[in-house]
């Protein structure tokens, strides 16, 4: 008896856990997003976005390393030597020994570039290069951008062709409740009633795919943006929002700028560093001068007797210079090898920009053909609507079919649907094209 109680309590105890939890969930707030929102957060929360910036500082400090090499280097020394046999030399038929056991020293060594070609050149190179990470980080931010607002429109596609579909099974029950009441006065045939029931049937697994489309495009956008796949979102607005500007835009798109393109961008800032390579490479040929200079303390003895050491300071400064003169053709080689490489950046360079205007025009006709589908759909959608209210109205009177008034439903679903794509085809043909076009939403800002 005491374990049935105890096993009763459990069971109770684990339900009010679970209505909690249960409970929680449902009170969860829900985020309201709109396509400025939810780039803000990803552009906040991406870590590609973050990876990217640590790369512009990364280079930074690798700048930073390079001008350090203009400032001295000091550095400090000590050593002990033990001399195992001393060194003699004869002198009027005599032999001394000359030298100490014990030596030790100890001193600071200076060392400071006057005149070094090759470093100014690693500073110009090391400067690209932080353009060219930094160029990299705004291709990232713009790859971001566009995969988000593409699954924002996509998003608002899943909606709205379930709520074309849910209208429709709605309107399907409801035809069938009329022909159903029809039939049992015996007004219409058991024929009727078959294909309204079939008709309604037929569009509930519409209805679940497009809903579970929904689920399944905003799971993609929180992982896009970086939010917990437990979170609760809600999108603002529909596509036919942005009928209106459509019209608009495509007239006023400016296609002729294509300078503000990353990858070609990046191509050129490539060939900047080429450029400051091969002059590193000329400047290997160029003399370096270096100031030197060197203060110690020196003392020899024959003993351990450290209080009594004498110590002798020692110091020299002197000027270095350094002439390269013969290397096996290693210098020659190298420049060789640059030459090479900005001759086929220039080809690549070359090829890369015809695709991209191949690119932006694509997209600019397939936004053209976007509006001017979107003209017909709409004018579609409105005989649909008359369509079906007409074949409602015959219905009813008994002078048409249930076969026109299921055909006129599935025209107008099909008319609503191809409306709806037709804004969404636009949308992400714009979408790629401010990419191609490197239009910045957020700009990145950079310390250098």
């Amino acid at each position: 008896m005491n374990k049935r109680k105890s096993f009763a309590g459990k069971n109770i105890l684990c339900g009010i856990v679970a209505f909690i939890l249960y409970s929680n969930i449902q009170a969860q707030e829900v985020l309201t997003l709109n396509l400025e929102k939810a780039l803000e957060i990803a552009l906040s929360e991406s870590p590609t976005i973050k990876v990217a910036n640590k790369e512009i500082e990364k280079k930074i400090y690798a700048k930073k390393e390079t001008i350090a090499g203009l400032f001295p280097t000091i550095d400090a020394s000590g050593g002990y030597t033990y001399t195992i046999k001393k060194q003699r030399f004869a002198m009027m038929g005599q032999s001394i020994e000359i030298g100490q056991s014990n030596n030790w020293n100890a001193g600071l060594n200076l060392s400071l570039p006057i005149y070094a070609p090759t470093l100014y050149k690693s500073m110009e190179l090391t400067a690209k290069d932080i353009e060219l990470a930094s160029e990299s980080a705004r291709s990232s931010n713009l790859n971001l951008v566009n995969e988000v607002t593409k699954a924002y429109y996509q998003l608002l596609l899943a909606q709205d062709s379930y709520e074309v579909f849910q209208k429709s099974y709605v309107q399907s029950e409801a035809n069938f409740e009329v022909v159903n009441n029809k039939f049992k006065q015996g007004a219409v045939s058991e024929y009727d009633k078959i294909r309204a029931e079939v008709q309604a049937r037929n569009l509930k697994p519409s209805v679940i795919s497009s809903e579970n489309a929904v689920n399944l495009t905003k799971l993609q956008l929180k992982v896009l943006i970086g939010l917990d796949a437990n979170q609760n979102i809600a999108i603002e607005g529909n596509l036919a929002d942005y009928e209106n500007n459509m019209y608009v835009e495509v007239l006023n798109a400016d296609t002729a700028n294509m300078a503000n393109n990353s990858d070609l961008k990046q191509m050129k800032l490539q060939g900047d560093m080429l450029n400051k390579q091969l002059q590193l490479n000329q400047s290997a040929y160029l003399p370096t001068i270096a100031l030197s200079s060197q203060f110690s303390y020196i003392s020899m003895n024959d003993n351990f007797k450290f209080k009594d050491y004498s110590w002798n300071p020692y110091s020299t400064v002197g000027i270095t210079l350094s002439v390269p003169i013969y290397e096996g053709g290693i210098r020659s080689y190298k420049k060789k090898q640059t030459q090479l490489q900005i001759e086929q950046l220039n080809l690549n360079t070359l090829n890369l920009r015809r695709n991209v205007d191949v690119m932006v025009k694509n997209y600019m006709n397939n936004m053209h053909k976007s509006v001017e589908q979107l003209s017909s759909n709409k004018e579609s959608v409105k005989q649909a609507e008359k369509g079906c209210v007409i074949a409602k109205k015959r219905y009813e009177v008994g002078k048409g079919t249930i076969l026109e008034l299921n055909v006129s439903e599935l025209a107008l679903t099909q008319s609503k649907l191809a409306y709806n794509q037709a804004i969404f085809d636009y949308l992400s043909a714009k979408a790629d094209l401010e990419k191609v076009l490197g239009k910045d939403r957020i700009a990145i800002s950079t310390q250098k």
